[in-house]
């Protein structure tokens, strides 16, 4: 049995506009590093962060309350260190903390053997998500341990499906340097909303899913579309109405808000188009004055990874 390893802990974007909470992607090109090790001293440390001021105390800490709730259930006295180095920065809306929550689980479960599958590792990892955010969401952590497209059909009883991924689906994701809080993005959302938007919404979910199955792009495009969430959203996000007009018309499919914002994703058919996307939301942030990132990548089918 592996007594360290090292892994690659993916970004991703989550609700991809009009699955809130409930629909993932996970990306390719960006996402932390963690070293994970074994040892015959009982309890879960955290080591080494950097890359971020996070805390290191274990009960502050998303991957550490999250390996936590991993040897809870292990039940054996099993030691457990992990060093942190943070690529995606806190409040991005790129799933930072899913990222370090599911990064930590998988590695233990890596070097305990795997007694746990991917999906019951979700659990452990939604813990972390509620430390963070106060939610114990999987929109995030679903993709990063199964890779690809994923389901949240239920959190009551937790049914987390793994999706088609169309083999030519690109992203475009944009990281406007300013923080957006998930709790204050929670905020600004209604906890009731008309019938007519809910079918609406329901819609758009149920047409996205058929066509990631079908590989069916124009209808990919279509049911990116979100009535309930993203009018509200939109607004903490500078630029995001004419990052949105630039995407579509350099043709990506659709645009949206990805996970609490503030980065804004767009998915495109082709690397060439995706590229194209990001030239064009580039030049509407180049006027801003506001720093940022870009980030082009296929869809990682496969999720968190050895290095």
């Amino acid at each position: 049995m592996d007594k360290s390893l090292k892994i690659f802990a993916p970004a991703t974007v989550a609700n991809l506009s009009c699955g809130f909470d409930v629909l993932g992607c996970c990306l390719d090109t960006v996402g932390d590093e963690m070293i994970v090790s074994l040892t015959s001293d009982p309890g879960v440390k955290i080591t080494k962060i950097e890359g971020a001021d996070l805390p290191l105390e274990t009960e502050k800490n998303v991957a550490g309350v999250a390996v936590q709730a991993l040897l809870n259930v292990y039940n054996k006295d099993i030691g457990v260190t992990i060093e942190i180095y943070k690529k995606i920065k806190a409040g991005s809306g790129i799933g930072s903390s899913a990222a370090s929550s599911a990064g930590a689980v998988w590695a233990v479960n890596h070097l305990l053997g795997n007694p746990f599958t991917a999906h019951e590792l979700v659990t452990f990892a939604m813990e972390g998500e509620k430390l963070a955010s106060g939610n114990a969401h999987a929109d995030n952590v679903a993709p990063a341990l199964l890779g690809g497209f994923t389901l949240v059909r239920s959190y009551d009883p937790l049914d987390v499906i793994k999706l088609n991924t169309p083999k030519d689906l690109m992203i475009t994701v944009i990281h406007p340097q300013i923080e957006v809080k998930t709790s204050d993005s929670r905020s600004v959302i209604k906890n009731n909303v008309s019938l007519k938007k809910a079918i609406r919404q329901w819609g758009n979910v149920g047409g996205l899913i058929a066509g990631l199955y079908t590989e069916d792009y124009k209808l990919i495009g279509r049911s990116l579309e979100d009535v309930i969430i993203e009018p509200l959203r939109s607004i903490l996000i500078p630029e995001f109405e004419s990052v949105k007009q630039a995407a579509i018309a350099k043709g990506a499919l659709g645009c949206g808000i990805s996970g609490s914002g503030p980065s804004i994703f767009a998915l495109s058919k082709g690397e060439e188009t995706a590229n194209n996307v990001a030239d064009a939301i580039r030049s509407v942030y180049n006027q801003t004055g506001l720093d940022f990132e870009i980030h082009v990548s296929k869809i990682n089918n496969q999720g968190i990874k050895l290095i």
